[in-house]
């Protein structure tokens, strides 16, 4: 079975229009890094710091509706 990591990296001191990163793994290999900010959030491949793919919130939000998987909270 895959071990999955994710770290975060939150700036110690608040800095405007900073984005929240957080590192993805799987099995001790690089994904990519998920970035996180006030109006988008972006994903950036692992070993491709060219381009990145872009969603605005609302799209991120209907993405994940249609492809997501329904968990219950607990």
């Amino acid at each position: 079975m895959e071990k999955h990591d994710a770290s975060l990296n939150l700036h110690t001191k608040v800095v405007a229009h900073k984005d929240i990163e957080v590192k993805v793994r799987s099995d001790d290999a690089a994904l990519g890094t998920l970035l996180v900010s006030k109006g988008n959030v972006e994903w950036l491949p692992a070993n491709n710091h060219v381009n990145r793919y872009r969603f605005s919130w609302e799209r991120f939000a209907s993405l994940m509706g249609e492809h997501g998987k329904p968990v219950r909270n607990s």
